[in-house]
């Protein structure tokens, strides 16, 4: 290794000159190196003394770079230093022409390692999002990574990098004012979020949220102690155990979330969990456990039957140890066998061989009290005891997911009640402190640092912890406080919104199938998709907020909305006569759709011309000369007729699409071809989709396969054979949504990319609602979980369990999905609404709208993927490797970190 000026090489390279690093110390300022040698250099570090993106340290560090031509600026696809070749920016344009998202075997990935942190973490956020902090240092290498980004990292550790070596940030409590949870008014509040004083329920509902209402009790517990109002919670949950912990009958295994949730409320109120509403819970827990992995119930021995995260195989673990029994040893070493590098742990199962490569700071918590309780893993717990120490935040809080410098409750609330029962009283009493400074005046809690709107799921916990207790020692032993009041203490409407909750909806749109409550809001939905602020002139949604640059795929999907819900024709209108007639975006220089789908070119995007094609066909124009171009004629002749050879990677397959990397793009050129008739150029494509089925059948997300199962691309793969109406076809459809249904989660929800994911669940109506005489029961869970997800401004999350705030991405699939209109089948008509022409994007500055942006919480300036994880905007439904790609486009991982959380109402992506 060898220094020379600001630059570090490694290797044999020559000394290539970066900026002076003497402005960053250990403590101040963040350090980038980026690799070159695939072209004969070294790697290159520069300094930002006072940092602020990840896209701009470099750039401050003296990096220039380049985005793609279909993703903007914000994919990073090539990158150059000044004195490092002259400045020239790789990879070169022979090599790769960032016309389209790179390769997952040649690209530059991002990796981060924050002050103290001796490994490097791929970075869960776009360089546009990631927000170093003093005293990190970050990387860039180009090559290839897993689809998990846990290979293919730098050469070098972030030590031999760091501005003045590695760093320590010690283990001194954060020194607060003290501060307590003010439990009377937590209780009131808790109460007066019951219905009929027994029960949670969700708005519009007419049953009761027995997830909900059992977390509320544990918080009843804590907050209140014994009281008249514990007890009727208890009981009416106690009455309908049979439909929360045994949702497949009596002689069937128990569901371990709802099992475990009242095992412990029998537990921590005095009851019998081998005798709760006539049902031994926890005995028919311990005999649940997974003997054998690999199968459709267990991933690995010692599951307990369809868990998918790390929480509830925790809380089902301590339910088992808080009863008495004894627990399996193979149950608690699956938990233990979850704990990452930073000593936090996945917040979702692994299969046996798979490494956690990212910790959820929510997740921990639990795992860290069952793991202690069970006992048997104490170095276990010693290393999540060093993770939760440093992740602690000076003002005693803990941040959402690591780098953020703000608190979020439900982590601090959790990491607080491990903290207590490790013995670390100080840091836990710190984190009391911060967590009554965002206690509402009504008594509950909101989910973020400064927030006045109180939400349940972070009240929960908070309640535990104010209480100075946690789960594995909650007991109600205190006296009955003082009656709640009997009103709802705060009004539910949001006076901004301009949608009445009450209104019935607009008449011209369509009813929806289903009650107020049974689903989204499909009106105040429409409005909010259709906002100024978010609707760019009407037209199109942005990449990057400001930028003016077109997500036309992000676009297309709220067309497709629009589309299914009816509530607002003229501004489907609006898009669609925007993409028909050329309009430019407000990028320098402006971009069409054409642009977007390279169609006439050599890089015509197959999924791409599937998708806008489908999209002309749903409301009556014609896909054969749609913004100027014959998509049909196209997207024929992008069928593969056998598989490129390197370095082309145009063809993966005979059949397959150009350019159509996954199966949802495949699924979208085979819809758009048997819509238009063209059923013998289909042939190829239909025959390449249904060879990718499992035989589990289930779909993988990629394509080549992947390996993996996703509900996203089984529903759409189902949508699309479906169409073919051949045997071979009809029961590949059969199979595919059989398993879809089978992946439904107790709250109704799907597993996607992003947790309890709002898009699969969306996707999953659509596909289940293919034999909705057979699967009604399902479809009407998932549309209760999507409306539970919707929010007062009428967007949706990206999933549960995360931090609420409204998503375009997610609201533009979750409200076109409820519906349950087969993309095969869908069709909107446009008569009678108002031409609106293509205006110059010039008009009202770069994104052609001088509105200011407005941000719901949770979301970026666009409305964008603020946590999305997918690439809807390419015409493609990615995971692994290519979702890791698109996040560093847009700040997606963010959200799988999170939304992965078993922790709320309950995650396009």
């Amino acid at each position: 290794m060898a220094v020379g000026g600001g630059g570090l090489l490694i290797g044999n390279a020559v000394p290539a000159a970066a900026d002076p690093l003497g402005n960053c110390t250990p403590t101040k300022g963040a350090v980038v190196a980026v690799d070159f040698g695939d072209w004969g250099g070294g790697v290159v570090r520069g300094c930002d003394a006072s940092p602020t993106t990840g896209y701009d340290l470099l750039h401050e560090a003296g990096f220039s770079t380049a985005g793609t031509e279909h993703d903007g600026p914000a994919f990073i696809c090539r990158l150059g230093h000044r004195d490092f070749n002259s400045g020239t920016r790789y990879p070169t344009p022979d090599k790769e022409q960032c016309k389209l998202t790179p390769p997952a075997s040649a690209y530059w990935s991002y990796w981060i390692a924050p002050r103290g942190q001796d490994y490097w973490t791929y970075s869960p956020l776009g360089a546009m999002s990631q927000k170093p902090k003093n005293g990190s240092v970050e990387a860039w290498v180009f090559g290839a990574t897993d689809p998990d980004g846990t290979s293919g990292g730098p050469s070098f550790t972030p030590a031999q990098v760091r501005a003045g070596g590695q760093t320590d940030p010690g283990d001194n409590p954060p020194d607060v004012e003290p501060g307590e949870v003010d439990l009377k008014v937590a209780d009131a509040w808790l109460r007066s979020r019951l219905t009929d004083g027994d029960h949670i329920r969700d708005e519009g509902a007419e049953s009761a949220n027995l997830y909900q209402t059992a977390h509320t009790a544990l918080a009843l517990v804590a907050s209140g102690g014994r009281s008249t109002t514990l007890t009727r919670v208890t009981s009416y949950l106690a009455a309908r155990t049979a439909e929360f912990a045994y949702p497949q009958g009596t002689g069937k295994d128990p569901n371990p979330a709802g099992a475990a949730l009242l095992a412990l409320l029998a537990e921590s109120t005095g009851g019998d969990p081998h005798s709760f509403g006539g049902h031994n819970l926890t005995g028919d827990l311990g005999r649940s456990v997974c003997t054998d992995g690999g199968t459709d119930t267990c991933i690995a021995k010692g599951d307990f039957p369809d868990v998918g995260d790390v929480e509830t195989q925790a809380l089902a673990v301590l339910a088992l140890h808080r009863a008495g029994r004894k627990v399996p040893a193979e149950a608690v070493a699956r938990v233990a066998a979850h704990q990452c590098k930073d000593g936090g742990f996945s917040p979702t199962l692994l299969r046996d061989g798979q490494s956690c490569n990212y910790s959820d700071p929510a997740t921990t918590p639990y795992a860290v009290i069952a793991l202690q309780q069970a006992g048997g893993h104490s170095a276990v717990v010693a290393k999540a005891r060093k993770s939760l120490r440093d992740a602690q935040l000076p003002t005693g809080a803990f941040a959402a997911y690591p780098g953020v410098p703000t608190g979020d409750v439900n982590a601090t609330a959790r990491s607080a009640q491990a903290l207590r029962l490790l013995g670390d009283t100080v840091r836990a009493d710190a984190a009391v402190s911060w967590l009554s400074r965002q206690q509402t005046k009504s008594g509950g809690f909101g989910s973020d640092e400064g927030a006045s709107d109180p939400e349940l799921y972070p009240t929960w916990g908070a309640a535990l912890a104010g209480a100075r207790t946690d789960l594995a020692a909650l007991t109600a032993k205190r006296p009955d406080p003082p009656q709640p009041p009997t009103t709802d203490p705060t009004d539910p409407t949001d006076p901004k919104d301009p949608t009445d909750p009450k209104d019935p909806g607009d008449p011209s749109g369509p009813n929806p199938p289903w009650a107020p409550g049974e689903g989204p809001d499909l009106k105040k939905g429409t409005a909010y998709l259709t906002a100024a602020t978010r609707l760019k002139q009407g037209h199109y949604y942005e990449n990057v907020a400001g930028t003016g640059f077109a997500d036309y795929g992000l676009t297309i999907d709220g067309g497709y909305a629009l589309a299914a819900t009816g509530h607002d024709n003229n501004a489907l209108r609006g898009i669609v006569d925007f993409l028909d007639g050329k309009g430019k975006d407000g990028a320098t220089p402006g971009r069409t759709v054409n642009d977007w789908t390279g169609v006439g070119t050599s890089h015509a995007a197959g999924g791409s011309l599937g998708k806008v094609a489908v999209l002309a066909q749903a409301v009556g124009r014609d896909p054969r000369d749609f913004a100027g171009q014959d998509l049909i004629a196209a997207l024929d002749k992008s069928v593969c007729a056998k598989p490129s050879r390197a370095p082309d990677r145009s063809c993966p397959a005979k059949g397959a699409y150009t350019y159509a990397p996954s199966v949802f793009s495949q699924s979208l050129g085979v819809i758009a071809q048997l819509r238009a008739g063209e059923k013998t150029s289909a042939a190829a494509p239909i025959a390449y989709l249904r060879s990718l089925q499992h035989s589990s059948g289930a779909w993988p997300s990629l394509i080549p396969s992947s390996g993996d199962s996703e509900v996203d691309s089984t529903a759409m793969a189902a949508m699309a054979l479906d169409l073919v109406k051949d045997t071979e076809s009809d029961k590949a459809v059969d199979k595919a949504i059989a398993w879809i249904a089978a992946k439904q989660l107790p709250d109704g929800g799907f597993p996607g990319a992003s947790g309890n994911s709002v898009n699969s669940a969306a996707l999953a109506v659509q596909g289940l609602s293919l034999n909705a005489a057979k699967y009604g029961d399902e479809i009407k869970k998932a549309r209760k979980f999507l409306a539970g997800q919707q929010n007062r401004d009428g967007g949706l999350n990206v999933a549960a369990g995360g931090q609420r705030g409204s998503d375009v991405r997610a609201s533009t699939q979750g409200l076109g999905g409820a519906v349950g209109t087969s993309f095969g089948t869908l069709v909107r008509d446009l008569d009678g609404t108002t031409p609106q022409p293509p205006a110059d994007p010039s008009d009202g500055g770069p994104s052609g709208n001088s509105t200011p942006d407005i941000v719901t919480p949770g979301e970026d300036a666009a409305g964008g993927p603020s946590a999305d994880g997918s690439l809807a905007s390419t015409g493609l439904q990615l995971t692994g490797l290519a979702i890791a790609a698109a996040a560093l486009c847009f700040a997606g991982w963010r959200t799988v970190v999170i939304a992965r959380r078993r922790a709320a109402t309950g995650g396009h992506q």
